[in-house]
């Protein structure tokens, strides 16, 4: 099964005519994982959770978008395992310290790799963009829920494993995000 997500990786920045990336990762909503590849071959396989919604690229849907995407941006340099982010900058807090009301919120926490669609018309453009829709990978106050559906639209992992992913993989790095 992994094997096909990468191959569908490869066929669509064929039929895109982008150049496919040493380091690339897919993600499978069905299974609730992301695997990360290097130079075809897969690395390491994580647990994730997608959207509690259909997969949707659709702007509002809350849904996970499918398609070729790019990591178009890495933040959370240097802060702590369990940071909350907000608006993409740091509180400076640690989720576990935040109030009771606050962490049962579904948080952003650890690194935030922001994703950008590169299929116009179904992650791209108006309406459907997953740059707009600020779609990430990121971690998470809410770690029990890792493996089934749960974010409203993002990719969630552990807080280690987003670390590890993002000391692995720079900006630029292509994402396949399918069924």
């Amino acid at each position: 099964m992994k094997d096909e997500d990468y191959k569908r990786l490869i066929q669509r920045c064929g039929e895109l005519a982008i150049k496919p990336t040493n380091e690339s990762l897919t993600v499978s909503i069905a299974r609730q994982e992301m695997t990360l590849w290097s130079g075809g071959n897969a690395e390491v396989t994580w647990a994730v959770s997608t959207s509690r919604r259909p997969p949707s690229c659709v702007q509002d849907s809350l849904g996970t978008p499918t398609g070729l995407h790019v990591i178009a941006t890495k933040l959370g340099d240097g802060e702590p395992l369990g940071t909350v982010f907000r608006y993409r900058q740091s509180l400076g807090t640690l989720y576990w310290e935040m109030p009771a009301a606050e962490q049962e919120k579904a948080l952003i926490t650890t690194r935030i790799l922001r994703l950008r669609g590169l299929e116009e018309g179904l992650n791209a453009g108006e309406g459907c963009d997953s740059h707009y829709r600020m779609i990430y990978i990121h971690g998470t106050n809410h770690e029990a829920a890792i493996g089934q559906p749960h974010s409203a639209g993002c990719i969630e992992m552990l807080n280690a494993e987003v670390l590890e992913l993002y000391e692995r993989v720079p900006e630029g790095t292509l994402v396949w995000i399918g069924f």
